[in-house]
C-alpha cells in the first residue's frame, strides 16, 4: 500500500541556523549524515534522539533511519536522500508516528544545508516540514482532533525539537570537518 501525502496541508514548518567555525570547503553534510555514529546522534538532541543508522532503499538510494521523540510522539523516520551533496541534503520520509492515541504516518521533509559566511565560517540551516498522510487525517478524525489542533501541537513540538538540535548538529558537523582536516594534514 502506498501512502497518500496531502501536500496542500502542512502540519509544521521550522528552520533554524547556527554558525560552523570551519571553511565551507571542509564541510561534507552527506558524509557526516551517512556516517553519523549512533552515540553522536544521541548527543545532538538529548534525550529526544534515541537511535540512528544508515541503509539503502531496495533500489539503492541512500537512507538515514532516525528514531526520536517529538513531544509525546515517538517518530521512526525513514529518510530517503533526494539530494546528498557536501553542502545540501534533502531527505524525505514517510514516518511512523507512535502517539498516545496510537500509530499513524506523516511525511517529513528534512533539509540540511550550509552556506559560506567567509573564509573561516559558514552557516548551517536545519529545515523540517511535515505534511499529513490521508491515514493521518483519518486517524485524527477518528479521535475527534481538529486538524488545526494537531498542526498547532506538531508546530510547537517540532519547532522546539529543531531549535535544540540545530546548534548541536552544527557543532557535530564542525567537529567532523575539523577532525577530517587534521587527519589529512597529518
Amino acid at each position: 500500500m502506498s501512502d497518500i501525502i496531502i501536500t496542500e496541508k502542512q502540519l509544521s514548518s521550522s528552520a533554524y541556523s547556527a554558525v560552523i567555525n570551519a571553511p565551507i570547503e571542509k564541510i561534507d553534510i552527506a558524509d557526516w549524515l551517512f556516517n553519523l555514529p549512533e552515540a553522536e546522534y544521541q548527543r545532538c538532541c538529548p534525550p529526544d534522539h534515541i537511535s540512528a543508522g544508515a541503509t539503502t532503499t531496495d533500489d539503492g538510494k541512500r537512507m538515514s533511519i532516525n528514531v526520536e521523540m517529538i513531544g509525546q510522539t515517538l517518530m521512526v523516520q525513514h529518510y530517503v536522500a533526494e539530494v546528498a551533496t557536501p553542502t545540501l541534503c534533502k531527505m524525505v520520509s514517510t514516518s511512523d508516528a507512535f502517539t498516545p492515541n496510537g500509530r499513524t504516518r506523516v511525511q517529513v521533509i528534512w533539509t540540511l544545508s550550509v552556506k559560506k559566511i567567509d573564509d573561516k565560517t559558514c552557516e548551517y540551516t536545519n529545515s523540517v516540514v511535515a505534511h499529513p498522510t490521508q491515514e493521518f487525517l483519518d486517524f485524527i478524525a477518528k479521535h475527534g482532533t481538529p486538524f488545526e489542533a494537531a498542526a498547532d501541537a506538531r508546530q510547537r513540538d517540532g519547532g522546539d525539537h529543531n531549535s535544540r538540535e540545530t546548534p548541536l548538529f552544527a557543532a557535530s558537523i564542525e567537529r567532523r570537518a575539523l577532525a577530517r582536516s587534521a587527519a589529512k594534514a597529518a
